[in-house]
């Protein structure tokens, strides 16, 4: 077996182009556009928000319609490290595209103080909440409570931010060809 050595191994390169915050309520797409559009770079990573919650694996606390302070500082936790590993992929030249439920503006804000520096495209994706329904409908995961009322706050509080994308309509593939048609 031939010897390898990591010293002097060079990890970050020249940086990439773009890091994506692909953003909507529960059921908009998020995770399904996301890995297929870092699947269209070279090199591109897909940060799933819902996985990086997922390694809490005692303690933790899911948002849920009813205030939980807990559940909101994880919430801010796992944007944090989505950032960290959206940093480090950056500086490595690996596209990320992080995926997360991100509907009030200081949760964005949040994010952008910690993407700050970084060639940034916010993804919107808004399709309408009876396809979100019936998208809810047909997966495997089992949402604990019915989120459509996320839909209105984030049209309401997040009008205006990033690049919005009704997918009402769109193929997987149609929605990921629209969003790079805009680079």
């Amino acid at each position: 077996m031939p010897e390898t050595s990591f010293q002097g191994q060079v990890v970050d390169s020249e940086p990439a182009p773009h890091v994506f915050l692909v953003i909507g309520i529960p059921g908009s797409g998020k995770s399904s556009v996301s890995a297929e559009l870092a699947r269209r770079f070279s090199l591109g990573a897909h940060i799933e928000g819902d996985h990086l919650q997922d390694l809490i694996v005692s303690g933790g606390h899911l948002p849920k319609p009813e205030e939980d302070l807990e559940a909101d500082r994880q919430l801010l936790l796992r944007a944090r490290n989505a950032s960290v590993l959206a940093r480090s992929f950056h500086a490595a030249g690996v596209v990320p595209v992080i995926d997360d439920v991100v509907v009030r503006r200081a949760h964005l804000e949040f994010y952008r103080e910690h993407l700050k520096n970084l060639p940034l495209r916010l993804i919107v994706l808004a399709p309408s909440p009876e396809v979100v329904s019936r998208r809810l409908a047909a997966r495997d995961k089992v949402l604990a409570d019915d989120w459509s009322f996320l839909d209105e706050a984030m049209r309401a509080e997040l009008d205006g931010e990033g690049e919005w994308f009704d997918t009402s309509g769109m193929t997987l593939k149609e929605t990921v060809d629209a969003i790079l048609a805009k680079s």
